[in-house]
């Protein structure tokens, strides 16, 4: 049997189906360390471990390390140790090095998490990516934005999401931003180029050094674009078909790019841009699986559980190929308060509006939805209140109705 442990800071639905795939596979003993007490799991979900360890901070290396050796006193040597939050990649990698677990090691892992140390890897082989700058002052910033011009994008060096991430159009905006944010010698922010063009993703798959799989999402609207304007309803498409030109410069330079991070096995999540006038530019990559339902609509599109494929190849390192079936989309529904009610801090779900709409003219083409509950206070996250994922063989039939979607639903709040 092998002896895995799973880092799960947080009890959190979409950690836990991870975590559940590693747990059916054959031979395998799931272990878990977390900072949430075990009764905040679902009891099923406990019934699959071997062990549990509560821990104060999940995401600290010293915390981490000693739930993992009180695991491996009572369990046996821990042979795999995971975990899918980008915050944790690190602290993993090096609680890892000190147990001689296999797996990323901490400079790798420091790679995909320091995205300023990520983008001068990526200029340093000639890989195409926004200009940037570490800055500690607001003078410093204030110089490269006399260099790059307006606009620019502001950020903690190891975001993830878009999560305090701001769009600096001038330089009272930059200047906020900064005031914000107080950087210094030792908290120094990212800013950047704001690259002006259509965003999308490649998730993919490295076994050994071999690239093995990738996705391509296309974004309508861009994740900062959703995140500056909490009301706005966003989608995702996954064409079936990756093998038109508008796709070929990425196959050539994600895999290039995940290489020059040192991506040795697993699953990494990359955004990418198409600017304007043509060519592209690597946003930034992180050495995990996509989030925001993207598992599920490749699991759509493939016809494959992809929870349990990343699953055996972080405990195996095995993988079996996979063949693009579909075109999948995803409609993500997004609070937005009634004419008459503003935004108020206390404001709840009230009605969903335009889902029968959907059920009459879509039927068959949604696969699965999550609705937003009323009574609940909105989500506060780019994800929103809920979701709904169609597909169809037909990519263009995909990309109109999620289109109609989120243009069609909308969930009031109150």
């Amino acid at each position: 049997m092998v002896h895995v442990v799973f880092a799960i800071p947080f009890a959190m639905e979409n950690t836990l189906r991870f975590a559940r795939a590693a747990a059916a596979l054959p031979g395998v003993r799931l272990s878990v360390v977390s900072q949430d007490p075990a009764d905040k799991f679902p009891a099923d979900f406990r019934a699959l471990l071997a062990d549990f360890e509560a821990v104060r901070d999940a995401l600290l290396p010293d915390e981490l390390e000693r739930g993992v050796r009180a695991l491996a006193a009572r369990q046996g040597p821990v042979e795999r140790l995971l975990g899918v939050l980008e915050p944790l990649q690190e602290p993993l990698a090096v609680v890892r090095e000190l147990l001689r677990i296999r797996g990323m090691d901490a400079a790798t892992a420091r790679n995909f998490r320091d995205k300023s140390r990520m983008k001068e890897l990526f200029a340093a082989h000639d890989l195409p990516c926004a200009r940037h700058a570490l800055v500690a002052s607001t003078e410093h910033a204030r110089e490269f934005a006399q260099q790059v011009g307006f606009p620019l994008v502001g950020k903690p060096p190891a975001g993830a999401g878009s999560k305090s991430t701001a769009r600096c159009d001038d330089l009272p905006g930059l200047l906020a931003f900064l005031k914000q944010s107080r950087p210094a010698p030792g908290r120094e922010v990212l800013v950047e180029e704001f690259v002006l063009g259509r965003e999308f993703s490649f998730d993919s798959v490295t076994l050994h050094g071999q690239h093995c799989f990738h996705n391509i999402c296309c974004y309508f609207p861009t994740p900062l674009e959703v995140m500056e304007n909490p009301w706005i309803q966003w989608c995702v498409v996954l064409p079936k078909d990756l093998s038109g030109p508008e796709f070929a410069d990425i196959h050539r330079l994600g895999p290039r790019a995940l290489s020059t991070l040192g991506m040795w096995t697993g699953m990494s999540h990359l955004e990418w841009f198409r600017r304007n006038h043509g060519s592209i530019a690597i946003g930034e990559v992180a050495a995990r699986p996509p989030g925001a339902q993207f598992m599920t609509l490749m699991s759509h599109v493939t016809g494959a559980d992809m929870y349990s494929t990343f699953a055996q190849l972080m405990v195996f390192e095995t993988w079996t190929p996979l063949v693009r079936k579909f075109a999948a989309g995803c409609a993500y529904l997004r609070g937005q308060s009634a004419p008459s009610a503003g935004q108020r801090r206390d404001a709840v779900v009230q009605q969903v509006h335009g889902l029968e709409e959907v059920r009459q003219r879509l039927g068959d083409l949604v696969v699965e939805a999550r609705l937003p509950v009323p009574g609940k206070p909105p989500n506060t996250s780019y994800e929103g209140d809920g979701y709904i994922i169609v597909r169809h063989p037909d990519t263009q039939v995909v990309t109109e109705a999620v289109q109609w979607i989120v243009r069609t639903v909308r969930v009031e709040l109150g």
